[in-house]
């Protein structure tokens, strides 16, 4: 098995959903050391992003990044990936020896029309699907996006640097309640961007911090 070295540039399309998430809910999948962003009291932003990378990118695959919160630490602020699943072993061995990611196999469909979806499956089990529509207006935009993740003994900071034509679509996500992210209780997206002509770097990570306490994903 073999991966491209960091950073890996990324291109093809992407649809993220932003949700208010329960503090109470998220801080049994974010480590202890890291402090959870509140921007309404007791709920912090989370969401999924679901994405289909294609010709011009160093591995083609599909993705699901389930973001638990956001997440402050040090003065350092980002986004925490509780889980996070690809259609490709090669991704799935760069992502957890490089970024410290708990990348998963998984099986994504993806059905294009008038209203589109994604279905994300392991196996026998439906981890989540999301139905949307396509932007009626998308203006061009780049983003640096942080986010954090751990080594077993190191919290890791990473940027992914992010440039797509965006639009607000209308977006219906389910999610069983025997999902492994069902605890986030993730409700209907208070936005749902659709992202075309995506390009995204997804930079080295840097040590910004050790390991005090024993953390495990769920």
């Amino acid at each position: 098995m073999s991966y491209p070295n960091a950073p890996w540039t990324l291109k093809g399309f992407a649809v993220q959903t932003v949700q208010l998430v329960d503090i109470e809910r998220s801080r049994p999948l974010i480590p202890q050391e890291l402090e959870i962003v509140s921007i309404w009291p007791g709920k912090t932003i989370g969401g999924v992003y679901l994405s289909s990378y294609k010709f011009g990118s160093v591995l083609e695959y599909s993705e699901l990044i389930v973001v638990a919160g956001m997440v402050s630490y040090a003065g350092k602020f980002g986004a925490w990936i509780s889980h996070i699943y690809v259609d490709n072993s090669d991704s799935v061995a760069g992502g957890r020896e490089i970024w410290g990611l708990p990348k998963e196999l998984a099986e994504f469909t993806w059905l294009s029309g008038k209203e589109s979806s994604v279905t994300v499956r392991q196996g026998n089990q439906e981890l989540c699907s999301l139905t949307y529509t396509k932007p009626s207006l998308a203006l061009p935009l780049s983003l640096a996006l942080p986010s954090f993740s751990s080594s077993v003994s190191d919290l890791l900071l990473f940027k992914g640097e992010f440039a797509s034509r965006m639009g607000l679509v209308s977006g219906k996500l389910q999610i069983p309640t025997e999902s492994p992210f069902a605890s986030l209780n993730l409700g209907q997206p208070w936005l749902t961007v659709y992202c075309d002509d995506l390009r995204l770097v997804a930079n080295s990570p840097e040590v910004v911090g050790q390991r005090k306490v024993e953390f495990s994903y769920s």
